[in-house]
């Protein structure tokens, strides 16, 4: 649980923008003179009208543009990811399809594999890099996240019901049936 924990904070704090600001007193713009004179007054002394006391006057501590980027070791990603992954391996929710059998993108066929897969809710779908045709197809399914084997994280597999990997993009070796993995051969949707 602390590596998925850690795991998820990585991810969601990577994807912070941190381009947010407020400017200083030295930034405001105006308050070149003192406002009155320093002694004499009874007032407190002040040396300009953007110090953060006044109105209109600068931020004290205010946020500035930073990257929220937490660094991790390696070991703890990759350790996350198997624990994502085993978890839902032992639930019966990852899936190991033979391949994607789209010759053409399109949306009907790729919701139509699901649901011959059975699978509903949240879905990972795990592509390579060169599977276009596939990435085309799921793309507009709306309860689909689609994400390259090189770049897949715990955090994604945290918020997915399903995981459905194919022979080129499963993590590890693959013989048959291992652990929870199910292997599905899917050789063309059936149109509904």
């Amino acid at each position: 649980m602390p590596l998925l924990h850690q795991g998820r904070d990585r991810t969601t704090r990577s994807q912070a923008l941190g381009h947010h600001s407020t400017k200083t007193r030295a930034e405001v713009a105006g308050g070149g003179a003192k406002p009155y004179r320093q002694k004499g007054t009874g007032r407190a002394r002040q040396g300009t009208t953007r110090a953060p006391q006044f109105a209109g006057g600068g931020i004290a501590f205010g946020p500035k543009p930073r990257d929220y980027a937490q660094s991790t070791p390696r070991k703890m990603v990759r350790q996350a990811l198997r624990a994502a992954l085993s978890d839902r391996a032992m639930e019966g929710r990852v899936l190991l399809v033979d391949r994607w059998s789209f010759e053409v993108p399109k949306t009907k066929e790729a919701a139509g594999s699901l649901r011959a897969l059975g699978v509903d809710g949240n879905v990972l779908v795990v592509i390579s890099g060169q599977d276009v045709v596939a990435e085309r197809s799921f793309g507009n399914l709306p309860n689909v996240n689609i994400v390259e084997a090189g770049q897949l994280t715990a955090y994604d597999v945290v918020v997915s019901d399903w995981v459905v990997f194919t022979d080129e993009t499963v993590p590890g070796q693959v013989s048959g049936r291992t652990g929870g993995f199910c292997r599905v051969e899917l050789l063309e949707a059936r149109r509904s």
